[in-house]
């Protein structure tokens, strides 16, 4: 579910989704921008596979538990590493 394997696919792992977000974070966004953002460029991936926002928001929050990112004012950044 976090590494991709044998039966999961880089694009449906978290780790993988994940490295997607933080790659459409060069400016703290909104959930929404964010979430459109990510889909706008699987999407123009030949091989992108379809990604749910519920598969999304768990990526979201696993970057949050490893402070890869961090909510500021109701946008979400970069985060800046373990307090």
């Amino acid at each position: 579910m976090i590494l991709p394997g044998k039966h999961l696919s880089p694009h449906r792992a978290l780790i993988g989704v994940g490295a997607e977000i933080l790659a459409q974070l060069d400016r703290p966004r909104e959930v929404s921008d964010l979430w459109d953002r990510v889909r706008a460029v699987r999407g123009s991936r030949q091989a992108g596979a379809p990604l749910s926002f519920d598969w999304f928001v768990l990526a979201l929050t696993f970057l949050y538990t490893i402070y890869a990112v961090e909510d500021a004012d109701g946008l979400v950044r970069p985060g800046q590493g373990a307090p």
